[in-house]
C-alpha cells in the first residue's frame, strides 16, 4: 500500500507555524513535562507555568486505543499548544499507523515526532519523510521489545526513546530493568544522539537513568501532580545537574 504522506513538495508546503528545533544542542540535559498528567481544564495555564519554571520542551503523548489501551489527544491539541508556548513540542505517537497521522501533527506545529519501532517496517523511510516535513524524529521501544530492534538505527535518528513503563497510562512505577537498554543505546551511538526515558521519572529515577546514559527526561506526575510544580521542576533539574557533575567526575 503506498504511503499516505504527501510528496516531498507537498510536505514542504505544509502550513506549519514557525517552531524552534527540538534537538539543539544534542546531549544537553532536558526536562520534558508530559501534559498527559496536566489538568486539561486549564491546559494552557499548565503549559505556560511549566515553561516559566524552566521546562526545555513539552511532551505530548498521542494514543489511539489500539497500539496502547488508552485514547488521548490529536493534532488539535498540538495546534492549541503551539499558540500558547514557544517551547519545542515533542510529540510521541503511540499509534499503529504513524505514517498516516504524522502529516497532521507536522501541520499542527510539532517540533519533533517519535514513533514506535514495533509498528513500522521501514523506520528509516518514515524518519526521512518526517524530516522533510520540518521536524526532527525519534524511535521508541516498549519494555517488552528487545533493544536489538533499535540498535541498527541509533545513528539515523535524533532521539531514541526507551519506555520505562508499559505505555498507555500515567502514574506507573519506573521499570528499572530498562536501564540496560539505555546503556546499550548510548554505547552503540557513534554520534551525539538524545536518549530519552519516559515513565515513572522522578528525582530518584531520573538520576538512575542519567547514570545509564539518558539525557532527556519525560516527567508527568512528578511535575504536574506536585503541590508546587515550579519547585518540583527546580528540584528535578538540581538532582540531574548534581548527578551529571558526579558522573563526569567518575568518568574523569
Amino acid at each position: 500500500m503506498p504511503g499516505l504522506f504527501p510528496r516531498t513538495a507537498g510536505l514542504r508546503s505544509l502550513a506549519r507555524p514557525k517552531t524552534p528545533a527540538y534537538t539543539h544542542p544534542l546531549m544537553k540535559l532536558k526536562i520534558a513535562p508530559s501534559i498527559l498528567s496536566a489538568d486539561f481544564s486549564r491546559l494552557g495555564d499548565e503549559v505556560r507555568a511549566a515553561e516559566e519554571a524552566g521546562a526545555d520542551q513539552i511532551h505530548v503523548d498521542v494514543m489511539d486505543g489500539h497500539f496502547v489501551p488508552n485514547l488521548s489527544m490529536g493534532p488539535i491539541v498540538v495546534e492549541a499548544l503551539r499558540r500558547v508556548t514557544s517551547l519545542p513540542l515533542d510529540v510521541h505517537l503511540m499509534i499503529t499507523d504513524p505514517e498516516k497521522y504524522a502529516p497532521s501533527f507536522l501541520k499542527a506545529g510539532a517540533s519533533h515526532i517519535t514513533f514506535h519501532v514495533e509498528v513500522h517496517r521501514d523506520p528509516l523511510r518514515l524518519a526521512s519523510l518526517i524530516r522533510e516535513g520540518g521536524a526532527s524524529v525519534g524511535l521508541s521501544l516498549n519494555p517488552e521489545t528487545p533493544v536489538s530492534s533499535v540498535l541498527p538505527f541509533v545513528d539515523e535518528f535524533d532521539l531514541i526513546l526507551v519506555m520505562t513503563v508499559h505505555p498507555g497510562f500515567g502514574g506507573q512505577s519506573f521499570l528499572g530493568e530498562n536501564l540496560d537498554k539505555v546503556r546499550a543505546i548510548r554505547k552503540a551511538a557513534r554520534r551525539e544522539v538524545d536518549v530519552q526515558v519516559d515513565g515513572g521519572v522522578d528525582r530518584r529515577t531520573a538520576v538512575l537513568a542519567l547514570g545509564a546514559g539518558a539525557n532527556v527526561f519525560v516527567a508527568g506526575n512528578a511535575i504536574f501532580a506536585a503541590p508546587d510544580p515550579r519547585k518540583a521542576m527546580a528540584e528535578l533539574r538540581a538532582a540531574l545537574e548534581s548527578g551529571s557533575t558526579a558522573e563526569t567526575g567518575r568518568r574523569g
